[in-house]
């Protein structure tokens, strides 16, 4: 039992590492169905294009905030609440802060999936952020937290992806997983290689139904993927 919760506990600070090294992805700036004005599709396509070219804790503090006023002049647009809780989530990947202190910003970042849910945001969306919160929350204390958060994350990415197979982003946070968990226990790069090969195909045919939604994700698959390309040979 102590070499399993040891080898899960390197898979948790692996996948942590990963996350705070590519921390968001592109995304495509545009306008949610219910956006009510164009001076607020504006500022929440700066704010979003903010959020995602930046890895900087207090930053991604400071866009949280943003968000969280926008919800406040859309209070029935979930896209707000959403941005904020992505923005907290990879603050506390991002941050050396200590364990109580992120434990906060995530508590944060529930609260905000939560306020997203009541308005009827997309659930599958919603689902995926919630795994990556789980990943988040693993991270800081891997020894005890990895018999609970990695069954917790697989839970909710198996459920975003029924409500939604052509959603892309739980078939990348799904090979996430595999990818940074131990040979040993069915994980690892290669078992991982068909799942990111899924993922791209799922982001080959995705089409974001509104510039504001998420669409983030595309750049993080790529990053893996060059994990499988043949070193070139070396010039002799």
């Amino acid at each position: 039992m102590k070499t399993l919760v040891l080898t899960l506990a390197f898979a948790a600070v692996s996948l942590a590492a990963a996350a705070q090294a590519q921390p968001a992805a592109a995304v495509a700036p545009a306008t949610a169905a219910a956006a009510p004005t164009d001076a607020y599709t504006t500022l929440m396509a700066a704010t979003i294009t903010e959020l995602m070219s930046t890895g900087d804790p207090a930053v991604l503090k400071a866009v949280a905030a943003k968000f969280e006023r926008a919800a406040t002049v859309a209070p029935k647009d979930w896209l707000p609440r959403y941005y904020q809780a992505y923005a907290l989530v990879i603050n506390v990947f991002q941050s050396k802060e200590d364990g109580d202190t992120k434990d906060k910003t995530l508590d944060q970042a529930e609260a905000a999936l939560g306020q997203a849910r009541q308005l009827h945001g997309d659930e599958s969306e919603l689902l995926t952020l919630q795994a990556y919160a789980y990943q988040a929350r693993l991270g800081i204390s891997p020894m005890m937290r990895s018999m609970k958060y990695s069954e917790m994350v697989g839970e909710a990415v198996a459920k975003a992806q029924a409500l939604n197979p052509a959603n892309p982003r739980p078939y990348l946070v799904e090979a996430n997983n595999v990818n940074f968990t131990p040979k040993m226990f069915g994980g690892g790069p290669e078992a991982a290689k068909p799942l990111y090969e899924q993922a791209q195909a799922k982001f080959a045919a995705f089409a974001p139904a509104g510039p504001l939604v998420p669409n983030w994700g595309q750049r993080q698959l790529q990053g893996r993927m060059k994990q499988y390309e043949t070193p070139a040979t070396a010039a002799k």
